[in-house]
Parts: structure tokens; sequence; C-alpha cells
């Protein structure tokens, strides 16, 4: 599928607290997710760049060092090799993520 409209996306679960659906192509990744509330990673990296852009809720991400909480509109950028992890608080959060592909 080459079209998506976020607001009526259907997604499934993939793991426990998280709903997505993926399109994967030759070289990215995109996956639009939704992530249960009062869930969390605490931190793992990956060969690859990463990015995304909330489309709703509040999730609080950490990259290396550097914590921020990040709402509706906010995106970010994870470089490869940076550990990097997230919690949610007390509603879901629907996220929009692009990344490589692992070859």
């Amino acid at each position: 599928m080459a079209f998506w409209n976020l607001s009526t996306l259907q997604l499934e679960k993939f793991r426990p607290g998280i709903s997505s659906k993926a399109e994967i192509g030759n070289n990215l990744i995109m996956v639009c997710m939704e992530i249960e509330a009062e869930k969390e990673d605490i931190g793992h990296s990956h060969k690859f760049d990463q990015c995304g852009i909330i489309l709703n809720g509040k999730i609080e991400m950490y990259i290396g060092e550097e914590r921020k909480i990040l709402t509706s509109d906010e995106s970010y950028f994870i470089p490869s090799g940076v550990k990097h992890g997230w919690k949610t608080f007390d509603n879901p959060v629907k996220i929009l993520d692009i990344s490589a592909k692992e070859s």
C-alpha cells in the first residue's frame, strides 16, 4: 500500500501493549503504532537511524543522555548505535516511526 490515512488506519496487535501497522520497503520501514498507557522500554540500540513524530498523546523519550517529554506534532531523531527508550503516561500515545531496514 502506498498511502495511509492515519486517522482511519487499522492497527493490529504487535506485542503486549503495542498495536501497529508497518510498510516494509527495500530500504525503509514505516510504522504507525499505538502504545498503551503506563508502558516502558528501558532502552535498546540498533545499527540504523530512526526518526518519528508523535501523532497524539504524550511520551517521555530518552536518546543517549538527553531526556524529553514529547506531545502531538513533536518529533525525534535517533542516530544509529545510540541507546534510547521511552515510557508512556496515563493515556495511550500514537506515533509514526521511520527507520532504515536492517540488512
